[in-house]
C-alpha cells in the first residue's frame, strides 16, 4: 500500500507536469497551424493581385512580345496572355469568352474547373473584377475573375484565376505535423525525464516517511541526514527537530512512570499494612492516622515533584522576565530565615536585570537552602549571593556543614540520590537537587557543587547573561567569592 501512495504522488507530479506542458505545446501548435493559414490565404490574395496588375499592364501595352503586333481581338488576346504567363503548379488560368471556356493554361490542373459549366457561368456573369471561393475536386479554391474589354470587339471576356489554396494548406498541415510530432516527442522525453526527476526529488520525502515508520516507542533516536539548504533540507531539518521534542518527551514520560512506580510503591505498601494491621485501640489508631498522614504527606510533595520534572523539558516551563538580581537574592534570604536557626547572610549582590523565571530560580534558590539547613546545625552559616562573571549570572547558595564527598559531587543531582545514604534516602524522596539542575538546565545554564577552602559545600547555578537592554540602567557588581569552575 506504501509503494502504490508512492507512486501515485509520484505519477501524479509527472501526470500534472505533462498536462501543463501538453496544453502548452498543443496551444502552440494550434497558434502556429492558425498563423500559417492566416498567412497563406494572404498569400493566395497577393497571388490574385499579382495577377489582376499583370493583366492590366498586358492590357496597356497591347504588343505581343514575340511577334510585336497587337491583337485583334479578345480571343487573340487571352491566347497571347496565356501562352506568356504560365501558372505556378498550385494555380491554373483560362479564358471566358461569351459564357463558355476558350482557352486554357498549358499544365494541366489539379482540378478542371474550365469544365465546371456552373462555374464558368457564374465567371461569365461578372461585370467587375471578382473574388471568391468555390469547391473542387481538390479542395476548397481561390479564384479571381478578371473582365477584358477591348474596343472593336463587343464580346464579353474575362481571364480566371485559380488558386488550389486546399493544395497549397497541405504543406501547412506537413508542416504542422512535423511541428506536433517533435513538439509530442519532447513531451515524451520530458515525461522520461521528470519520472526521474521526482523520484530524485521525493527522495528525501520518502526517507522522512520510511524513517517515520521504523520509529516507535522503543526507538525515538533515528535522525534523517540534511543536505543541502533547499526546501527539502529544511524539511528534513524540520522533522529532526521534532524528532528531539518527541524523544525527550517520551523520555520524560518514561521516566516519570519508572520514579513514580518505584518510588511510591514502598509508601503504597506502608500505608495498606497499616490498614490491615490496625486495631480498635484509640491510641493505636491515632498513631497510625499520624504515620498515615505523614506518609501521604510525602506521597503528595513526590508526586508534585515529579509532576515538576516532567514539566521541565516543556517550552512553557519558564515564564521568562525582567529579574533584578540584587533583589532576588535579598528575598531568598529573608524567605530562608524561616527554613531553620542559622546564622543567614546576604554574600555579594549584583545589582543588574536580567532576563528569567523569578519563580523558578527563587524555588532553585529555596531548595538548595532548605538542603543546606538539613546538612547544617545551630549557629552554622548560610549564605545566599549573586554575581555576573564571564557572561554567566551565577546564583549560589554556601554553608558551612559538612560538605559534600568528590564522588558524590555529581550524583547527587540524579534522582533519588543523596550522598552518603544510597539511592534511597530515609528522609525526602532525592529530587531536590534533580530540580534545581533542572531549572538551571531550563535557563541554558548548569548546577554544580564545590567545596570552599574554608569547607562546607557551595551549590552554584550558573545561567548565561541575558541583560535587559535599558540605556537608563547601570551595573554594579559587587566583590563575589571565588567561585571554581
Amino acid at each position: 500500500m506504501t509503494g502504490e501512495v508512492r507512486v501515485t504522488a509520484r505519477a501524479r507530479i509527472v501526470g500534472w507536469m505533462l498536462l501543463l506542458v501538453g496544453l502548452a505545446l498543443a496551444g502552440s501548435v494550434t497558434v502556429t497551424w492558425s498563423v500559417l493559414s492566416a498567412r497563406l490565404n494572404d498569400r493566395v490574395d497577393n497571388e490574385l493581385t499579382h495577377e489582376a496588375n499583370k493583366l492590366r499592364s498586358y492590357m496597356g501595352n497591347g504588343v505581343d512580345p514575340a511577334t510585336g503586333r497587337r491583337a485583334t481581338d479578345l480571343t487573340e488576346l487571352l491566347e497571347r496572355y496565356l501562352v506568356h504567363n504560365l501558372p505556378d503548379g498550385y494555380e491554373t488560368f483560362f479564358s471566358v469568352v461569351d459564357g463558355r471556356t476558350v482557352n486554357r493554361s498549358a499544365q494541366d490542373p489539379l482540378a478542371r474547373l474550365d469544365l465546371d459549366r456552373a462555374f464558368v457561368a457564374r465567371a461569365a456573369r461578372a461585370k467587375e473584377p471578382t473574388y471568391g471561393w468555390a469547391e473542387s475536386s481538390a479542395g476548397d479554391v481561390r479564384y479571381a475573375v478578371l473582365p477584358v474589354r477591348m474596343d472593336g470587339d463587343p464580346r464579353q471576356a474575362a481571364l480566371v484565376v485559380v488558386e488550389f489554396r486546399d493544395a497549397l494548406r497541405e504543406e501547412v498541415n506537413e508542416t504542422t505535423r512535423v511541428l506536433g510530432f517533435t513538439a509530442f516527442g519532447a513531451l515524451a522525453v520530458a515525461g522520461v525525464v521528470g519520472w526521474l526527476i521526482a523520484g530524485r526529488v521525493l527522495a528525501p520525502i520518502r526517507l522522512v516517511r520510511q524513517t517515520a515508520e521504523q520509529i516507535g516507542e522503543s526507538d525515538l533516536t533515528r535522525r534523517l541526514l540534511v543536505r543541502g539548504n533547499d526546501d527539502v533540507a529544511a524539511l528534513a531539518s524540520t522533522f529532526n527537530r521534532m524528532l528531539d521534542r518527541l524523544e525527550s518527551a517520551f523520555a520524560a514520560q518514561r521516566r516519570f512512570l519508572d520514579d513514580a512506580g518505584h518510588e511510591l510503591r514502598t509508601p503504597i505498601t506502608v500505608i495498606r499494612g497499616h490498614l490491615e494491621l490496625m486495631g480498635d485501640d484509640p491510641d493505636e489508631r491515632e498513631e497510625t492516622r499520624t504515620l498515615l498522614m505523614e506518609e501521604l504527606d510525602r506521597m503528595n510533595r513526590m508526586v508534585n515533584d515529579l509532576i515538576m520534572l516532567a514539566k521541565a523539558d516543556r517550552p512553557d516551563f519558564l515564564d521568562l522576565g525582567e529579574i533584578d538580581l540584587a533583589d532576588l537574592t535579598v528575598d531568598v534570604v529573608a524567605k530562608s530565615r524561616g527554613l531553620g536557626d542559622r546564622r543567614w547572610r546576604v554574600g555579594a549582590v549584583a545589582e543588574v536585570r536580567v532576563l528569567g523565571d523569578a519563580q523558578r530560580l527563587t524555588q532553585a534558590l529555596m531548595q538548595l537552602a532548605s538542603n543546606a539547613v538539613r546538612h547544617t546545625g545551630d549557629g552554622d552559616t548560610i549564605e545566599v549571593g549573586s554575581a555576573v562573571r564571564d557572561g554567566s549570572v551565577l546564583l549560589w547558595v554556601r554553608d558551612t556543614g559538612p560538605g559534600v564527598a568528590a564522588e558524590d559531587r555529581e550524583r547527587i543531582f540524579e534522582r533519588f540520590v543523596r550522598a552518603g545514604s544510597g539511592p534511597r534516602p530515609a528522609e525526602g524522596a532525592g529530587l531536590g537537587l534533580t530540580i534545581v539542575a533542572s531549572i538551571a538546565k531550563a535557563h541554558g545554564g548548569t548546577a554544580f557543587v564545590q567545596s570552599p577552602l574554608e569547607g562546607g559545600a557551595q551549590f552554584v547555578l550558573d545561567i548565561p547573561l541575558r541583560p535587559v537592554v535599558d540605556a537608563g540602567a547601570t551595573t554594579v557588581v559587587l566583590p563575589a567569592p571565588e567561585v571554581m569552575r
